[in-house]
């Protein structure tokens, strides 16, 4: 023996989206009683062009609804500021022009029936 042996650590460790991650947490969920609440912000997010509905899963399970005036509208919830950049960034690594960004109530949303 060398000298006194240290202890050896084994670490492990579970890869969620920040979706997955925000409904475990309970920390995430919100403080009100009200049954209703939802932890996250629902939004909108407008890009000039047309985008194929296959990138859907690329952008996390968002709607994507292609606009009669040459928009695509991203439409779903947002768990926190860092998951709406990194939609963001997302949009930009395509080159797609961002048109506007919007947080909306669910029942506001264009594509409610």
């Amino acid at each position: 023996m060398w000298g006194p042996q240290l202890p050896t650590f084994v670490c492990t460790f579970e890869v969620f989206t920040p979706l997955e991650k925000a409904i475990s947490n309970p920390m995430s969920q919100p403080h009100s009683p009200a049954a209703n609440d939802s932890p996250f912000t629902q939004y909108e997010i407008r890009i000039k062009g047309h985008l194929d509905p296959r990138w859907s899963h690329w952008f996390e399970g968002y709607e994507i609804a292609l606009k009669d005036n040459g928009e695509t509208l991203l439409s779903g919830p947002v768990v926190d500021q860092a998951a709406l950049h990194g939609l963001l960034i997302k949009v930009r690594d395509l080159g797609l022009p961002l048109v506007s960004v919007t947080p909306v109530q669910p029942e506001q949303t264009e594509n409610a029936n």
